[in-house]
């Protein structure tokens, strides 16, 4: 957040540009912000890859009773802000392409609030928001494979098919060393990245053939080579890749936007989405499957604490940002616009749920 906050003061300073001309300097056939949104993104995705595979096999998503509430949650988190975008956007459809933009929650930045709190959130919300977020960044790869995708090549989406069936092939032979499949794994992003598909989603699919390998009476076996190789990214996601592409998307020059597009149906739209429908979707949802026992009440959680991370996950930053720049790829107006949109409903929702969870007065009555 503090690297979107100087990506904004400097696009509307005297240093713009030569900010958007080093973003838009071209590097080995792509610019800057190519490479950033286009190979280091795929690292990221990689990582979501990496926690999605060992969420669903070792961890709290390995069970449908542990997947049916998160996994309810956020599909009423994705459903309910695309409505309210849509609707925003109904009178306008050149806008309606940026429906998935308010649909996805930052993982990292949502936890990371959450974090702030401490002992005050009971630790099942924790996981809870942790496995809604992973099922939600899943949903987010499947809207971009689906809906963000331009003219296929098929002769490139076919060797990409074909470099993903050797990775299989060498999980499915026993194949534990990670050089094979890092090496492969460049050669399936750059046929992605000609394909039409976006090359950002061979990091997704790299990650599900990497060798989860188990030990007994050791799950989740640290030396296997998904640990191995999602602790050694982890910490460059965090401290590089977010931040480098935070700094590259979130700057908006604002003084070249009339206030007619500041407060037009695409930043509203994302705002709203983010900041009510993702609380709305996960609460209501949530509540209605507890009802309906379809699902278990997370442990020692109150109605307003599971009212508060509701309000969390309106934060979308990262992947809101990345699926804006997708949308509107032609439309540089409109691709600000919906950063404003992002950055208002992330912020909004992160003050309104710290705000919640560390004020309010919890009780005692359950969700539903």
């Amino acid at each position: 957040m503090a690297v979107a906050l100087v990506a904004l003061m400097i696009a509307n300073s005297p240093i713009a540009p030569a900010y958007f001309a080093a973003l838009n300097t071209h590097v080995f056939g792509l610019s800057v912000l190519h490479w950033v949104n286009d190979a280091l993104m795929a690292v990221f995705f990689l990582l979501v890859g990496l926690e999605i595979k060992r969420e669903m096999l070792d961890g709290q998503l390995s069970t449908w009773p542990r997947r049916a509430l998160p996994g309810i949650a956020a599909v009423g988190g994705m459903i309910v802000p695309a409505v309210i975008y849509v609707a925003v956007n109904w009178s306008t459809p050149e806008t309606l392409r940026g429906w998935a933009i308010p649909a996805a929650t930052d993982i990292a930045f949502a936890l990371g609030v959450l974090a702030l709190l401490g002992s005050r959130v009971p630790v099942s919300l924790k996981v809870f928001l942790t496995a809604l977020a992973i099922l939600d960044d899943l949903g987010a790869v499947v809207i971009i494979a689906a809906f963000y995708t331009s003219d296929l090549s098929f002769l490139m989406l076919g060797c990409a098919v074909l470099t993903l069936a050797l990775l299989a092939g060498m999980n499915a032979a026993g194949v534990t060393r990670l050089a094979p499949y890092l090496l492969l794994g460049v050669a399936l992003w750059f046929f992605l990245l000609h394909s039409g598909v976006h090359a950002t989603l061979a990091g997704v699919a790299l990650a599900l053939t990497v060798p989860l390998r188990r030990t007994p009476g050791h799950p989740e076996a640290a030396d296997s080579p998904l640990h191995i190789l999602e602790h050694a990214v982890q910490p460059w996601v965090a401290f590089l890749i977010v931040p480098v592409f935070g700094f590259a998307n979130a700057g908006v020059a604002l003084g070249g936007l009339s206030p007619e597009v500041i407060f037009g149906p695409v930043p509203l739209g994302i705002a709203l989405g983010l900041f009510a429908g993702k609380q709305i979707g996960v609460y209501a949802f949530s509540a209605a499957a507890i009802r309906l026992n379809l699902a278990d009440l997370p442990a020692n959680a109150t109605r307003l604490q599971c009212y508060g991370v509701a309000l969390l996950c309106g934060i979308g930053f990262t992947m809101s940002l990345f699926i804006g720049a997708l949308a509107f790829p032609a439309a540089p107006q409109l691709a600000d616009a919906a950063k404003i949109g992002v950055l208002a409903g992330s912020v909004l929702s992160a003050i309104a749920g710290l705000v919640v969870l560390r004020f309010g007065s919890p009780d005692d009555r359950p969700l539903a």
